[in-house]
């Protein structure tokens, strides 16, 4: 596959596919919590720029056109990461474009905390001689 960035990246999506799962995932975890602090600065940004009307510091302006070009940088970082996540067979709601799914487990994970939950929610008294009683 060929993918052709339209921004500037630090890696082809060769390199990106060739990584490992949990480096690709925590990498989509560190870009999507600075787009939320990108998006917040943005949002004061605006206000403040707005408030000062046509004498807007061309500072905060200069700022405010960086930002978004960063955000549309990380932005397209995340979808090439979510395509070598496919690339992979990793298909999963946490990873695509819309964010988290209601709950912060897959659907898997999920059932399994609920299992285990009534597993442990009746005290176990055999004794147990393949492991360590906590």
């Amino acid at each position: 596959m060929d993918y052709k960035p339209r921004y500037s990246q630090p890696f082809t999506f060769a390199e990106a596919a060739a990584l490992d799962v949990s480096i690709i995932s925590e990498e989509i975890a560190r870009l999507r919590n600075s787009l939320t602090h990108l998006q917040e600065t943005q949002r004061i940004l605006e206000e403040e720029i707005a408030s000062q009307g046509a004498d807007a510091d061309s500072e905060l302006t200069t700022a405010f056109q960086e930002n978004k070009n960063v955000i549309g940088s990380q932005q397209e970082r995340i979808s090439m990461l979510q395509l070598a996540l496919h690339k992979k067979g990793v298909i999963d709601e946490h990873y695509t474009a819309s964010g988290l799914s209601s709950s912060p487990f897959p659907q898997s994970q999920s059932i399994l905390s609920q299992e285990e939950d009534a597993n442990t929610s009746e005290p176990n008294n055999t004794p147990d001689d393949d492991g360590i009683d906590l």
